[in-house]
Order: structure tokens, then C-alpha cells, then sequence
């Protein structure tokens, strides 16, 4: 019997959780995909609005439904993602309660828990999220004719498995035919030779537009597995960061509020749990605070992830930069954590609208959550 009350208090939970989340996405998904455009369209001279973003996206996509394209994957990677922030945070806050009598989590140790479970975060929620920009992107981009064009067979195996679906440029390879051709000596068969470097063929530098790469068969096809994690460095010092600010300012406000409660109080409460519980008002707008909050702190390496999730990086490439040891630019914190120099001015773009969808998203998340959760356990 005990049994059956425990699964059925994890079932409660996890309906309660799954829900708040789906809801929460759901309201603040379009000033996500606004937020993505101004990141990603705005270049050091000229920004991209939200207002011009809204009307772009309403524009190419044919109304103002393209503001939820990507939804079903964010849904799926913030209820996956949000799941394993709280589940670690949890787990690694019971270590430090364990003996005290109070059951009380101090600031510091949430600020060191949320760094390490934001970290858990953006492993798991990191090709979500990749899935999710490369539709929001593909809402607002014109389709323009790219240098490849759809293939029929390809020519060689080799280019078949690296670049499948597309046949490079033919005009390439007959510059590079003919500028080997003066060489005196040769390979017999310089066309045949040059077909099995699918990277000689590519002069023009281009690979395939966004567009064309959103799917996931695509992607793993042209750019690999690894590009599924791309950015990885910038959105682990981004979820770290944000969920280490976010879990240390919703514990100061929570003691805050509790130690305000107890003011006035005869007798004086000697624990936590004299005072009593907090409104779940109280305790959901202390958490879309905190969001806010952390959504500022972190949003110079949302940036930088947003902008590196739209390279379209082919496998080939990948190689050659092994290859040739190619080294990330930028100064030693700009390597660590995933930040091109090039996007030095363009790290705050799209500040606030991240920092109202965050603090939106978390209302109603934690509000969303007992809101459930009361309602299911009450029936």
C-alpha cells in the first residue's frame, strides 16, 4: 500500500511538472523565437528589433504562427533539461542539509548546486535546443537557391557519405581541373582524382544554407553527431551560470520572505517549520524574479550559443580543422567559454526580451507546479 502511495505521490509530481513546463513554453515561446532572431540577425553596425522580427517572421511564414515553430522541441528539451536542473540541485542540496536541524540550504551552497546542475542541464537539453533555433531561423529566412543542388546519385562514395543529398558545384571542379592541367606531371584522370576530396570541390566556401539543415537526418548526415552538441562550451557557462544565480536568489528571497513572516510572531519560532509554509503566490513571484535576474546574468553566453547553433559546419571541414590543428580564436576566457571575438559587441542583444521571457516562463512554471499539484492531490 505504501508502495502504491509513493508511485502515485511521483506520478502526481511528474504530471505537475510535465505540465507547468508545457504551459510555461507555451506562453513565452514567441518572445523565444523573437529573442533567437535579434541574436542571430543583428550584425555589429545594424540591429535586428522586435518589432522588425515580428513583422519578418509574419512576413515569410505566412502569419504570426511561425512565432511557435520550433515548440515541440523546446518543450521537449526544457521538460527534460528543467527536470535534470532540479533533480541534481535536489540531490546535491540534500548533502548538505543531511544532520542539520533546521533543514536549512544556505545561499552559497545553492549558488555551488545550481552551477553544477546547470552544467547537467546543458548536456541534455543542448541538441533540443539545436533543433529548436535551426526552425525559429528557418521561419524567418528567405529560401534563397543555394550552390548545391539536390543530388541524384552522387559521383564517389566518399562525396555520397559526407555531403548526402547534395552535388558540390561542377563549375568548381572545372577551375580546378583546368588549374592543374598545366602541371607536367599529373595525375591520369585529374577529374576522377579530385572527386574523391569532396573539399577541393568546394571553392566557393559555402556549405548548405540553414534552411536546408534543420532536419535531423540532415544533420547528422552533412555535419555529424558532434554537431548536436555544438556550442556546448558556451551553454554549459550559460545554464551554470543561470541556474546558479537563479537557485542562490530564490533562497535568499525565500528566507527573506520567511524571516519577514516571522516577524511579529508570539512566541518567537525557533525553526522553519513554526513559521509555516509560504503563499505559492509569494514563492512564484520570488521565482520569476530570480529568473529575471539569471536571465541577465547569463545572457552574453546565450548569445554566443545561439550564434554558433547557426553554423552549418559539414563533417569535411571538421577534419581539415583537426587536421591542420586549427585554433579557436579569441583571448583564453573567449575560448573557454565558447565566445567568437567577432561577437564581441554583440553579446547583449536581445537582453530584454530574454529577461522577460525567463521571468515569465519561471512564474509560471513554479506557479503552474502547485497549481497542479494542489489540484490533483485535492481530487
Amino acid at each position: 500500500m505504501d508502495e502504491l502511495f509513493k508511485d502515485r505521490m511521483f506520478a502526481t509530481h511528474a504530471v505537475a511538472a510535465a505540465s507547468s513546463v508545457t504551459l510555461g513554453s507555451a506562453l513565452t515561446h514567441p518572445l523565444d523565437t523573437i529573442k533567437t532572431l535579434i541574436q542571430v540577425g543583428s550584425g555589429s553596425t545594424k540591429q535586428l528589433t522586435a518589432t522588425q522580427a515580428v513583422e519578418r517572421v509574419r512576413t515569410l511564414s505566412g502569419g504570426f504562427g511561425g512565432l511557435y515553430s520550433g515548440f515541440g522541441w523546446l518543450t521537449l528539451g526544457r521538460t527534460f533539461g528543467l527536470g535534470a536542473r532540479f533533480g541534481v540541485y535536489e540531490v546535491l542540496t540534500a548533502f548538505c542539509k543531511d544532520g542539520r536541524e533546521d533543514n536549512y540550504v544556505y545561499v552559497s551552497e545553492a549558488l555551488m548546486a545550481g552551477l553544477a546542475a546547470g552544467a547537467a542541464e546543458s548536456l541534455i537539453s543542448s541538441p533540443f535546443e539545436l533543433l529548436k533555433l535551426r526552425s525559429q531561423v528557418t521561419t524567418a529566412s528567405r529560401v534563397s537557391s543555394s550552390t548545391y543542388i539536390r543530388a541524384k546519385p552522387a559521383a564517389s562514395p566518399v562525396i555520397e557519405r559526407l555531403l548526402r543529398g547534395y552535388n558540390p558545384d561542377k563549375g568548381i571542379l572545372s577551375e580546378y581541373v583546368g588549374l592543374l592541367s598545366t602541371l607536367t606531371t599529373r595525375h591520369p584522370n585529374i577529374a576522377a582524382a579530385l572527386q574523391e576530396y569532396p573539399w577541393m570541390m568546394t571553392g566557393s566556401g559555402r556549405p548548405p544554407s540553414l534552411c536546408d539543415v534543420k532536419r535531423l537526418s540532415d544533420i547528422i548526415s552533412l555535419e555529424g553527431w558532434s554537431a548536436l552538441w555544438r556550442g556546448l562550451r558556451s551553454g554549459i557557462a550559460r545554464d551554470s551560470f543561470y541556474a546558479g544565480i537563479f537557485f542562490s536568489s530564490w533562497q535568499f528571497m525565500h528566507r527573506a520572505m520567511l524571516d519577514w513572516k516571522a516577524v511579529g510572531m508570539d512566541p518567537e519560532p525557533s525553526s522553519d517549520e513554526e513559521i509555516g509554509p509560504l503563499s505559492p503566490l509569494a514563492v512564484s513571484l520570488s521565482a520569476g524574479f530570480s529568473g529575471l535576474v539569471a536571465a541577465a546574468g547569463s545572457h552574453c553566453f546565450d548569445t554566443a550559443k545561439s550564434r554558433s547553433q547557426c553554423i552549418v559546419l559539414p563533417k569535411y571541414i571538421t577534419m581539415e580543422r583537426k587536421l591542420l590543428k586549427w585554433n579557436t580564436p579569441g583571448n583564453r576566457f573567449e575560448r573557454a567559454t565558447g565566445i567568437h571575438p567577432s561577437d564581441r559587441n554583440l553579446l547583449f542583444r536581445g537582453i530584454w526580451v530574454r529577461m522577460a521571457r525567463s521571468g515569465i516562463a519561471s512564474f509560471m512554471i513554479v506557479g503552474g507546479y502547485f497549481f497542479v499539484v494542489d489540484h490533483l492531490t485535492s481530487s
